[in-house]
């Protein structure tokens, strides 16, 4: 599975080796802290997410009095200073509130989401005839109507409206509306996760197969706040066993009738399994053809399922990252797992209790202690998917 913030190349760095008489000119100079600014780089890029440090703020101001009378409209903002770090590793650093104009015209008669960012500028690519004994180093604000790319770092977006509308502080930061102030999105720097794990529902021949489906997404929200060594993206995928599956650490199954499944999508799982994936069946507890279905299709993968009851007291299913003596309580009774060979059969409804019920009346502790056994499977997934991973063809690079 690929990381969106992907690591630097493997390479070694060449360092300038100084002896008695070396002549040094520019070139030497630069190749002697070059090596130094890349191996700064390297470390914040290994050890970090991209984002901002701190400050970077913005503000609705008044056009400024110095600009032509024609430009002075209500689409002005004031960036503060701020320091961020981009996905190579560079500093950057606004040392000066910044005056930014907002300019793009919206053509059609639908809003337009427009993004400000801020990128580095490497001095070396601005040199001017006039060389300078000292440069700055330097950074650029764009705005653009697509989604930023990889080197830059999103400081606000504003949904725009057609017209000259002006831009405005939102009366409620977490919803914020047209020609708002939207700040929501932005990326704090921080601890490099070690994967973004990626889960999918899988899609049946069973009505009830997607009735967790939004729970599947409060619960790989709560990842990085409860373990932030992994991350879940926001929001869970959705296939079927036909199609390309490799791509997720975790597929989620749920359901009521027995698992059907074809010639064709059987090769599938089992490869999706002996290369480290994980199915998760997590079953009602009545839901007795889904039940021994997935018993059989475990003893069709020889790989017939046993009760975690039998497993090893220090199985990481029971101890990491959570410690559990016993396993979480469901709908007023406590769930049981069969696991085997990639195959986690969970009888108890697990996801029922990873994000809100509709009375709004589970207790906090149901949600968290189910969120965190959670985490013990997409770890444990993780893990599988790493180590079997590893000792398979060369990925160097890949995390």
């Amino acid at each position: 599975m690929s990381h969106p913030f992907p690591p630097p190349e493997i390479q070694p760095f060449d360092r300038l080796q100084a002896s008695d008489g070396l002549l040094i000119n520019a070139e030497r100079w630069r190749q002697a802290h070059n090596y130094h600014r890349q191996r700064q780089n390297t470390h914040y890029q290994s050890l970090n997410q991209p984002g901002i440090v701190c400050g970077l703020g913005v503000r609705d101001i008044p056009a400024p009095s110095k600009v032509e009378a024609k430009y002075r409209d209500g689409r002005w903002v004031q960036i503060q200073p701020g320091i961020a770090i981009d996905l190579n590793g560079n500093l950057i650093v606004v040392p000066a509130a910044f005056d930014f104009p907002f300019d793009l015209e919206v053509a059609n008669t639908e809003p337009i989401m427009v993004y400000l960012t801020v990128s580095y500028v490497d001095p070396e690519e601005l040199r001017s005839r006039n060389s300078r004994e000292i440069v700055t180093e330097a950074y650029r604000f764009d705005q653009r109507n697509s989604t930023p790319n990889s080197s830059e770092i999103e400081i606000c977006r504003i949904l725009l409206q057609p017209g000259q509308k002006d831009i405005t502080q939102p009366g409620d930061v977490f919803f914020p509306g047209y020609n708002n102030i939207d700040l929501r999105y932005r990326r704090q720097a921080q601890a490099r996760p070690q994967a973004i794990v990626r889960m999918a529902q899988v899609n049946h021949g069973d009505s009830e197969c997607a009735r967790n489906f939004f729970n599947l997404s409060y619960f790989l929200q709560s990842i990085e706040a409860l373990y932030p060594y992994l991350r879940g993206l926001d929001e869970a995928g959705q296939v079927s066993f036909g199609e390309n599956i490799q791509e997720y650490d975790l597929l989620y199954l749920t359901g009521q009738e027995a698992l059907s499944i074809n010639s064709i999508e059987f090769e599938s799982l089992k490869n999706y399994l002996n290369t480290g994936g994980i199915l998760l069946i997590d079953a009602p507890a009545d839901a007795e053809a889904l039940i021994q279905s997935s018993h059989a299709l475990a003893e069709q993968l020889d790989t017939p399922l046993k009760n975690t009851k039998e497993l090893r007291r220090d199985h990481p299913l029971r101890t990491r990252p959570f410690l559990f003596a016993a396993l979480p309580i469901v709908n007023q009774r406590p769930i049981e797992i069969f696991t085997n060979g990639g195959i986690i059969l969970i009888i108890g409804d697990l996801a029922s209790a990873w994000g809100l019920d509709r009375e709004l009346t589970m207790p906090r502790l149901a949600i968290r202690t189910a969120q965190e056994y959670g985490i013990n499977i997409i770890s444990f997934a993780w893990k599988r998917h790493q180590l079997i991973g590893l000792q398979q063809e060369d990925d160097s690079g890949k995390w």
